[in-house]
């Protein structure tokens, strides 16, 4: 029994780069199923289906900064009374 264990593997091996080279060729027909990926300081797409990955780009520690400082009073939004009133 201890022979076949090898054979399994490859056999195993065999079948997981069948299914790989199925999903690239199911997406070089329709396109990819990308997906937002998050890794670390860095984000890019990545299919679903193959696995493929965009270049992407690196995220900084710095986030945007304020243009104008408003009056926060000014945003809030505002809830609207309502009126009910009978028809004939």
């Amino acid at each position: 029994m201890v022979t076949n264990y090898p054979q399994q593997l490859t056999a195993t091996a065999e079948a997981t780069k069948t299914l790989g080279r199925l999903g690239q060729f199911v997406c070089g027909l329709r396109g990819h199923d990308a997906v937002l990926h998050f890794e670390g300081n860095r984000v890019n797409m990545r299919c679903t289906s193959c696995g493929h990955d965009t270049p992407g780009w690196e995220i900084s520690g710095k986030g945007p900064r304020r243009r104008y400082e408003g009056d926060a009073h000014r945003h809030l939004l505002a809830t609207k009374h309502l009126v009910l009133r009978k028809s004939a």
